[in-house]
């Protein structure tokens, strides 16, 4: 459809007003334990719940990962590497505190049990103990992590606008880990 076969209003005719549900907003009056849970999340949180406690095993175990690098490092450019890894490792820690807080906010528990962590993980752990096995192990597990969140907020899409944005700001932090590490690679 082109603008110039549009009605002045500037939408078709068969478009009805932008108007609020207000049978929706009704709704919310109703379970108020609830919280941020409302009538239309409702159907997906218990799925959402479950796809963020993937991905908080996921920051998890690349907490673990990145502080064992940085503690392991050796080698010539190991003080600046080994730097960069713990950068990385808080930002990751930071992510999961982010996703366990939206977690409780959906009702759900976040699950920081140790046992199956790395079954609940998208990415792996890594014992390298050099420094280049240590970059291609990280630079792996970013890449395992910016397709799983791609998918994720494919998957939540407009069904949890709130946590969409989560996952979209987190995404942004794995690419740019993703190129950092590719780049000291290169190095």
């Amino acid at each position: 459809m082109n603008l110039a076969s549009l009605p002045s209003s500037g939408r078709p005719d068969t478009a009805g007003p932008l108007e609020l549900d207000h049978a929706a907003l009704q709704r919310v009056h109703q379970h108020l334990d609830d919280g941020a849970v409302t009538p239309a999340i409702g159907p997906w949180a218990a799925d959402i719940v479950r796809l963020l406690n993937g991905a908080l095993a996921t920051e998890l175990v690349c907490v673990l990962r990145y502080k064992r690098h940085h503690f392991t490092a050796t080698g010539l450019n190991a003080p600046a590497v080994a730097a960069e890894f713990m950068v990385h490792a808080n930002e990751e820690a930071a992510h999961a505190d982010r996703l366990a807080a939206r977690i409780v906010q959906l009702g759900g528990e976040p699950d920081f049990s140790p046992e199956g962590l790395l079954d609940r993980s998208h990415a792996g752990y890594d014992v390298a103990l050099d420094l280049k096995s240590m970059l291609r192990a990280n630079l792996l597990a970013e890449r395992v992590a910016v397709e799983a969140y791609r998918q994720m907020i494919a998957l939540v899409a407009d069904k949890d606008p709130t946590t969409r944005r989560l996952l979209e700001d987190i995404l942004l932090d794995e690419e740019e880990h993703a190129d950092e590490l590719a780049g000291l690679l290169e190095q």
